[in-house]
C-alpha cells in the first residue's frame, strides 16, 4: 500500500469539514473512502501548484483552470489510468459541489474498452495458496470468502455471524445492505470456503468481543474489524503471493477478487441475469464490463502473429 499522502495544513480545516460532510452523504463507506483519499490528494498537488490569480476553492472559473492542470498532472506525471483520473474528477464533483460550486467543468477522457482487472487462473492459485497459509482463522474465511462470493469490502465487513449460515453441503453469504441500500443472497457452494468460515467461526468463540453479532472480529479490541483491516489484510496477501503492480504495489484488492469472481462466472458461461443479481448490480451494462477483453486477451491475440524468430 502507498504512503497515505497529508493534508497541507492551510487546508485541514476544509478537508475536515468535507470528511464530515461525506459521513452525512448517501454513499456507501468504499465511496467515502475513496473520495476523501482523492480530494486529499488534489490538495497536496494545489498546495504547490502555480493555478493563477483566481482562487480555484472559491471561484468556478479558478477551479476548472485548477482541474484542468491536475487532470494533466494525473496523466502525465502520475502516469494515472483514463479509469483512475476520471474517479479523481468524480470526486472532485462532489467536493466542489458540496463547496457550492457544482461539478467541475472538464472533460472526461474516454478510457479503453477493457475488462476490470482481475486475476488470472495462476494467480488466482497463488492468491489462494497464500490464504491457506495464514495462521489465523478469520484470515482464511475472509481471503476465501471475497474469493468465491465477490462481496464489497464494506459488505463483507457489514456482516454478521448469522449473516452465513452453514450446512454439512451447503452455505449461503446474506447481504443485508448492500450498494443502494439493496439486498441479495449469494450461495456458497465451495467446500473450503464454508470449511474456512466453520473454522472461524469456531476460533471466534474465544476472540474479545465474541458476544457481539459481528462475524469478523478486530485481533486485539474485539468489536467489528474495519474495512481498512481488510485492506491491509489483502495487501499482505498479494504480497505474499507475489500479486504486485509495475511499481511494485499489491495488486490483489476487495476490487480485483470481486472482478475476478464475475470474470470467472461469466467465462463459464452464466447468464449474465445470473451474474448480475449475485454481484449486487442495478443495471446489466455494469455487469456487461466483464465481457470485454482483459490486457491477456489482447497480449494472446498479438502472440499469434508470424514471427521471423
Amino acid at each position: 500500500m502507498g504512503r497515505r499522502q497529508e493534508v497541507p495544513a492551510a487546508f485541514i480545516a476544509m478537508h475536515d469539514d468535507y470528511t464530515a460532510a461525506l459521513e452525512r452523504a448517501p454513499l456507501d463507506d468504499d465511496t467515502r473512502r475513496a473520495y476523501a483519499s482523492r480530494v486529499r490528494s488534489f490538495l497536496a498537488w494545489l498546495d504547490s501548484a502555480d493555478v493563477g490569480n483566481a482562487d480555484p476553492l472559491t471561484d468556478a472559473h479558478g477551479r476548472d483552470f485548477a482541474v484542468r492542470d491536475y487532470k494533466t498532472h494525473l496523466k502525465t506525471v502520475a502516469k494515472r489510468t483514463a479509469n483512475t483520473v476520471n474517479a479523481h474528477l468524480a470526486a472532485l464533483d462532489h467536493f466542489f459541489t458540496h463547496r457550492g460550486l457544482g461539478p467541475v467543468q472538464v472533460r472526461r477522457d474516454t478510457p479503453p474498452k477493457l475488462a476490470p482487472q482481475a486475476l488470472d487462473a495462476r494467480q488466482q492459485k497463488r492468491f489462494l495458496r497464500a490464504v491457506e497459509m495464514r495462521r489465523l482463522a478469520r484470515d482464511r474465511a475472509i481471503g476465501r470468502l471475497l474469493f468465491y462470493s465477490g462481496l464489497r469490502v464494506a459488505e463483507l465487513v457489514a456482516l454478521d455471524v448469522d449473516d452465513v449460515p452453514l450446512t454439512a453441503r451447503k452455505g449461503k453469504v446474506v447481504v443485508r445492505n448492500g450498494k443502494g441500500e439493496t439486498s441479495r443472497e449469494v450461495p456458497l457452494l465451495d467446500a473450503t470456503v464454508r470449511e474456512a468460515v466453520k473454522e472461524w467461526k469456531a476460533e471466534r468463540s474465544e476472540w474479545p468481543g465474541a458476544g457481539g453479532p459481528a462475524l469478523f472480529l478486530n485481533r486485539y479490541r474485539g468489536g467489528r474489524l474495519s474495512a481498512r483491516a481488510v485492506d491491509q489484510l489483502l495487501d499482505e496477501l498479494a504480497t505474499e503471493a507475489d500479486l504486485v503492480d509495475d511499481n511494485g504495489a499489491p495488486a490483489a484488492s476487495a476490487h480485483t477478487l470481486r472482478h475476478t469472481f464475475g470474470t470467472n462466472l461469466l467465462r463459464q458461461g452464466v447468464d449474465i441475469v445470473v451474474v448480475a443479481e449475485l454481484m449486487g448490480h442495478a443495471r446489466l451494462d455494469t455487469t456487461r464490463r466483464y465481457t470485454l477483453p482483459t490486457h491477456g486477451d489482447l497480449e494472446a491475440a498479438v502472440a499469434k502473429l508470424p514471427t521471423d524468430q
